[in-house]
């Protein structure tokens, strides 16, 4: 028996159109079948239409419009509701100063008079608390920041913290912190300083603790000390603290 010589299928060895064809459909022309992978070919349309494409200003705007006019309509419908759901949110996980919560109802739209009685409400019941948010800020800036009182004080007042919540919270440092903590600045520093001039090394370390807000007579204090552990050149016991 003679067997019968067949040609191959249009779909053969496009799996593709080998599913189209075993499914009952028809498969497209071969041109149809394969479109051009050529670079920069295609419809620039249809792409720009896809999920990733970048939206233009325009849209952006159009955009941002549309959430601030839902916003300011979600507040004119049921202003406290609204108004009680941004101070919660603001306030999870971390404590913030009144002024800051303040701030955040005005850019919301919330009238003076219901942000002030709900900010009232906030602070008689200890969800609001400047003085308790202060100890907090400094206690953990200066852990974490080195940061000296004075550069703690702006810090606070920037927040509207109040004069007597933020001597009272920077109460916290004595001299001795302070100390241990420029100490551990400069050594971290040194690091990256070792073969510098002392009188270069001097002046940039008491440079880096004056913008973490030390006074200069602790700032060459520490620094001299550090450089004098290291072993460093002599040369910088006749040098003057710098003027900050």
């Amino acid at each position: 028996m003679t067997k019968e010589s067949r040609p191959a299928p249009d779909w053969a060895g496009d799996v593709g159109l080998g599913v189209q064809a075993w499914v009952g459909e028809t498969p497209p022309t071969p041109t149809e079948s394969r479109p051009s992978r050529a670079r920069g070919t295609g419809d620039r349309s249809t792409r720009k239409s896809g999920r990733g494409r970048t939206r233009t200003w325009e849209e952006r705007e159009a955009a941002r419009i549309a959430r601030e006019e839902a916003a300011a309509a979600e507040v004119e419908a049921d202003p406290e509701a609204v108004a009680r759901k941004i101070l919660l949110d603001a306030l999870t996980g971390q404590a913030r100063s009144r002024q800051e919560l303040a701030g955040k109802l005005a850019g919301r739209g919330v009238p003076d008079d219901l942000a002030a009685e709900l900010l009232d409400r906030f602070t008689e019941v200890g969800l609001i608390d400047d003085a308790a948010y202060a100890r907090q800020w400094v206690e953990s800036r200066h852990r974490s920041r080195g940061l000296a009182p004075r550069a703690l004080a702006q810090e606070l007042r920037r927040k509207g913290v109040g004069d007597d919540e933020a001597k009272a919270a920077l109460e916290q440092i004595d001299e001795a912190d302070q100390r241990i903590a420029a100490r551990a600045l400069v050594d971290k520093k040194l690091r990256s300083m070792r073969g510098l001039d002392r009188q270069v090394a001097t002046r940039r370390l008491a440079g880096l603790l004056a913008r973490k807000g030390y006074g200069a007579g602790l700032a060459f204090s520490v620094v001299r000390e550090a450089l004098d552990d290291g072993d460093d050149p002599d040369g910088a016991d006749d040098l003057e603290p710098p003027d900050f």
